[in-house]
């Protein structure tokens, strides 16, 4: 890690828990996203100034042309650790060289497909492998990891219960 992403990272934490201690509603961040269908199961979710494409492989009925809404999952959840392990690396004063990750999740598309009511829809397990390198003793970076893995936003997102509420608009056709 340079010396300038130390200092960036040192000084977006400053800055975050000065804001925060002064008025405590500074802490509440609201993200949105919006999603358009087309083509058979494909979509253009639009995530502020940026876009990505959703899509199946053939076996789900599409044509594989982007990654689909689980794999963006593991993404989300493995770039949230990444961010998460530099945040707390720097909280921590742990000097940290380069991290990868991996993940993979086991998914039984009886849940998806209505084949098996017992069977949950969503990912059954999912594994994740942090790799990192540096100057630091296994202590150091096991207490590195402790600290990512009680803060990781989006680890947080699966390990509890999040309330979504969906509501459906429908626009009438004409008949």
């Amino acid at each position: 890690m340079t010396t300038a992403s130390v200092s960036h990272l040192a000084s977006i934490i400053s800055a975050t828990s000065d804001a925060v201690s002064e008025d405590a509603a500074k802490a509440l961040v609201v993200f949105r996203a919006s999603a358009q269908s087309h083509d058979a199961v494909a979509s253009t979710v639009s995530l502020g100034k940026y876009a990505v494409e959703v899509d199946e492989p053939p076996a789900l009925g599409g044509a594989n042309a982007a990654p689909n809404p689980v794999e963006y999952y593991l993404a989300s959840l493995l770039s949230c650790h990444v961010v998460t392990y530099r945040f707390w690396a720097e909280k921590l004063g742990i000097r940290v060289d380069d991290i990868s990750a991996r993940a993979e999740g086991d998914l039984d598309v009886r849940g998806f497909f209505g084949f098996d009511d017992s069977v949950r829809p969503g990912f059954g397990e999912v594994r994740v492998v942090v790799d990192i390198t540096g100057p630091e003793s296994r202590e150091r970076y096991l207490e590195l990891h402790e600290a990512a893995e009680a803060h990781c936003p989006v680890l947080d997102l699966t390990r509890n219960a999040t309330p979504v509420s969906t509501v459906l608009g429908v626009s009438a056709g004409n008949n």
